[in-house]
């Protein structure tokens, strides 16, 4: 099994909103933030091989959004999702499997691509894989996210006939164990594979970056903070435990890293690209 790092691009989003509780005065010193409170983030996806399967992990915002979308979000940098496929020597085409970790328009943006009126899938030859009941939870979007789940990115996926529904993780991918968690949305999966003898895990919005590893730094985009709370406490220490490496999907520095126990509680230890792993 081979894994490489895709990047698809980088965003930015209201610091304030990505830390949650935290005071300004120290979060600022983690992910500096512009003249309008914005922070830079990444969209860092995990592309896996085995065998003839190529599994693509999350996969960006896309572009096909209008100028007053971008405006929100500041789309920059000269990453794309195709010059990274390209860079590992593989074009969307080669993609067996697309795993959405969840569905706001960050994770799965790239999934639909617009050609003149219609709305098709950017990986014609995948299979694209949600959980039934988070998909029923963005197709009739609450409120508080409904500006995070496009319809435009989602619906065009079930009607191509290409969508599938996890419902025994072997049928998934090979040696792919999955985490579910509910406090950032609900039903969330976050994918485990076993790297180098240690478990690997894609930590999509449950830490979205390495800044986020002390408990109390929970998005206030999070439906559920407490439950997340609750989550991070239990898979942190799990990770520890079990040494695992920390996949970190918006993280702007920082793709990959472990975990020490220390006097103020689980931090990082070590920090680097997948490969430096």
């Amino acid at each position: 099994m081979e894994f490489f790092e895709i990047h698809a691009g980088r965003f930015k989003l209201d610091g304030g909103a990505m830390f949650g509780v935290v005071p300004k005065s120290m979060w600022q010193k983690l992910n500096e933030p512009d003249d309008n409170n914005m922070c830079s983030w990444a969209m860092r996806c995990l592309l896996v091989q085995e065998g003839n399967r190529l599994m693509l992990i999350d996969n960006g915002m896309g572009n096909k959004q209008g100028d007053k979308f971008f405006s929100h979000y500041f789309l920059h940098g000269n990453e794309s999702l195709d010059q990274s496929l390209a860079q590992h020597g593989f074009r969307k085409e080669d993609v067996t499997d697309v795993f959405l970790t969840h569905l706001h328009f960050d994770h799965c943006g790239g999934s639909i691509e617009r050609k003149g009126d219609l709305l098709i899938p950017a990986f014609k030859n995948a299979q694209f894989w949600s959980n039934r009941k988070h998909w029923d939870w963005a197709t009739i979007p609450n409120a508080r996210e409904k500006a995070s789940f496009l319809k435009e990115n989602i619906l065009p996926i079930q009607e191509s006939g290409q969508l599938s529904f996890v419902e025994d993780v072997a049928e998934v991918f090979p040696n792919m164990k999955i985490e579910m968690v509910s406090g950032h949305t609900e039903s969330m999966m976050l994918p485990i594979f076993d790297y180098k003898g240690k478990p690997l895990i894609y930590m999509a919005d449950l830490l979205p970056s390495a800044a986020h590893i002390p408990l109390p730094y929970v998005m206030a985009y999070d439906t559920r903070p407490l439950l997340t709370l609750d989550e991070k406490k239990r898979i942190l220490e799990w990770c520890l435990t079990n040494e695992a490496l920390l996949f970190f999907e918006h993280d702007k520095d920082t793709a990959c890293g472990t975990l020490t126990e220390t006097e103020k509680g689980i931090r990082l230890l070590h920090s680097g690209s997948l490969q430096d792993f």
